[in-house]
């Protein structure tokens, strides 16, 4: 019986991974024109790290998270998200005194046992952003617009929702308002009513259609943030406003996570279904302290890469293929030798090349070269080597000439390939 891969994980292969690579060369360009630095960190993690930063009432914590126990008694976790472990790796490295705000991002895998569906697998991958150090509103601006810009380089259409959801200060009076809301609902889920007794602002991020067809109800959490949450919100609104990134204000947004403070924001899409976020972030002001690090505010967003690459998919945008530089045509085994010496040299100096090894006709290596969507076709025959001569192809005009066979041809080939 043939092995196939676990429910919910899944193969990225060739024709695919195409798109991947698109999505993170875009992001990464992104990142580094906004001075962001790209950090690594393990996939394995003790489980208290996750415990302390997410939440234990959370779906991921009580629910979802691969946790095991060692050989050594020890809990693990496979990374159910980015935050918690690059916040760890900022306070064990001591990044804070190498410079006084950090901008990071990380990109990788993350484990949830969750049910699969499209958009969701238990094995998937995001990208997680973080700045640590400052919580000046126009960054929370700058980092929901660097999300944004993200998605529009990509081509991809979606709307940003942003909330505000206060601060400890202002936050037990909501949780009052809510809580005499909340009294007076009727048939709640077992998640809500546990969630109410816990932490009663988990139950505005509940699924159930009759719980939320309550909470619609509910009092807003704007209606109850303090003076300065309320002035940092109007910051951040009038920031979002000067770089021009359009915005829909929804006072229902809470986030799955307990770590958020103030600033939370989604980017949303109508072509997935139900799993319509594709992004989403806030301010987590406190959490670096909670972990037992210094008292530094914090923001950052995770973007799912496997609802990006399906996004691109479903709205039809097109991503450019690797790009091949030349094709190197030969035809007889004197013109193999030459051409496979000829190929590594050119790697050498930098070209993508290729070329087919089994002899074929002329015409399959051109279909070949056409399918690979190369840039030039080399073409060495043992008649034309004979003359000291090769065929240097334009397969985008069709447009060749001959070059001079030489022991080293390299030269003249960079010299034509533009």
């Amino acid at each position: 019986m043939s092995v196939k891969a676990l429910k919910g994980f899944k193969d990225i292969v060739p024709g695919e991974v195409e798109t991947w690579q698109y999505i993170e060369k875009t992001a990464r360009d992104i990142f580094h024109r906004f001075d962001f630095s790209e950090i690594k960190v393990p996939i394995l993690e003790k489980t208290k790290l996750f415990v302390r930063s997410i939440g234990e009432t959370t779906d991921i914590v009580e629910k979802e998270m691969y946790t095991f126990t060692d050989r050594n008694g020890s809990s693990l976790t496979m990374r159910p998200e980015g935050t918690a472990p690059v916040l760890r790796a900022y306070i064990e490295n001591g990044l804070q005194s190498k410079k006084a705000v950090q901008k990071l991002y990380t990109i990788g895998p993350m484990f949830r046992h969750e049910r699969p569906q499209k958009g969701r697998l238990r094995q998937f991958h995001q990208m997680s952003v973080e700045v640590l150090g400052t919580d000046l509103p126009r960054v929370d601006a700058e980092v929901v617009a660097m999300a944004w810009l993200i998605v529009k380089e990509l081509g991809l259409t979606a709307s940003l929702e942003i909330n505000s959801l206060g601060c400890k200060k202002c936050r037990p009076s909501f949780n009052k308002a809510l809580l005499s809301f909340l009294d007076q609902a009727e048939n709640l889920c077992d998640d809500c009513q546990r969630r109410i007794k816990i932490n009663p602002l988990r139950v505005l991020d509940c699924k159930s259609a009759n719980c939320r067809e309550q909470y619609v109800k509910a009092p807003s959490i704007l209606d109850h943030i303090c003076v300065g949450c309320d002035e940092h919100f109007k910051s951040v609104k009038e920031g979002l406003g000067l770089l021009g990134v359009p915005y829909k204000v929804n006072s229902f947004m809470v986030r799955g996570l307990d770590y958020y403070t103030r600033t939370t924001f989604e980017l949303i899409t109508g072509d997935l279904g139900a799993q319509s976020a594709i992004g989403a972030g806030g301010r987590y002001d406190g959490l670096v302290q909670q972990l037992g690090g210094p008292d530094v505010p914090g923001i950052g967003f995770a973007m799912g890469m496997e609802r990006l690459a399906l996004l691109l998919e479903q709205q039809e945008q097109s991503v450019p293929l690797p790009a091949v530089d030349i094709f190197v045509a030969a035809l007889g085994e004197t013109a193999q030798k030459k051409g496979f010496a000829l190929t590594h040299r050119l790697r050498q100096a930098g070209l993508t090349v290729i070329m087919d090894h089994q002899d074929r006709s002329l015409k399959n290596q051109m279909k070949q070269a056409g399918r690979a969507n190369a840039r030039y076709a080399l073409i060495l025959g043992e008649e034309e080597l004979a003359k000291g001569r090769a065929v240097l192809r334009n397969m985008e005009n069709r447009e060749q000439h001959d070059v001079a066979v030489t022991e080293d041809m390299t030269g003249i080939i960079m010299q034509n390939v533009k």
